[in-house]
């Protein structure tokens, strides 16, 4: 993992996000405050919408998870990116490649990309945070993320193989619902 990467682990799903600075910055970025504060103003009465850690959110849609990570920027600005992992295992090749190639160059925004560490493929797009930040753009740019990727998630993972983000995360909720079973944690005690 690269230097200044901090890993989002569901179990043992992970996806890295690379942070712009360190933490002493972030705390004192009025801009990283104002996006996160109006983030959960817009969001925070949805059932589908959850607070994963300070700057780090998650929103359900259909089959697909919109992650949506609240980044300091240069001069004091914040950057909202919005990441959609589609699928986990994908065999990158080049039918594939330029598929996602193809879709990138007629997507009105936003862009399809890979990540070789768990063959993910991803869905997503970057907002400027802060005080211009608004509500409807905030929305639209969700709904268009958590739409596409909830169209292309299972298209994907028919055409490349692996599995579905969602699919990734129930297999491992199994796999420690049987570690459970079999041992329980609470017979450690």
């Amino acid at each position: 993992m690269k230097s200044g990467a901090r890993p989002l682990a569901c179990g043992t799903v992970k996806i890295s996000c690379t942070l712009a600075s360190t933490d002493a910055s972030r705390v004192s970025n009025k801009a990283v405050v104002e996006s996160c504060a109006r983030i959960e103003a817009t969001l925070g009465e949805s059932a589908a919408f959850r607070r994963v850690d300070r700057e780090l959110y998650v929103v359900k849609q259909g089959s697909a998870y919109v992650l949506i990570h609240v980044l300091p920027a240069a001069a004091g600005q914040a950057l909202v990116r919005m990441v959609a992992p589609l699928v986990r295992n994908a065999a990158m090749n080049e039918a594939l490649a330029m598929r996602l190639l193809e879709l990138n160059a007629r997507l009105r925004f936003g862009s399809f990309g890979y990540v070789k560490e768990g063959q993910v493929v991803t869905f997503s797009h970057t907002l400027l945070g802060g005080r211009t930040l608004d509500r409807e753009e905030l929305l639209s740019a969700l709904r268009d993320v958590a739409v596409l990727a909830d169209e292309w998630d299972s298209r994907i993972a028919a055409d490349a193989g692996g599995e579905t983000f969602e699919m990734a995360l129930q297999d491992e909720l199994v796999a420690r619902l049987q570690r459970e079973l079999v041992e329980p944690s609470w017979r450690s005690n």
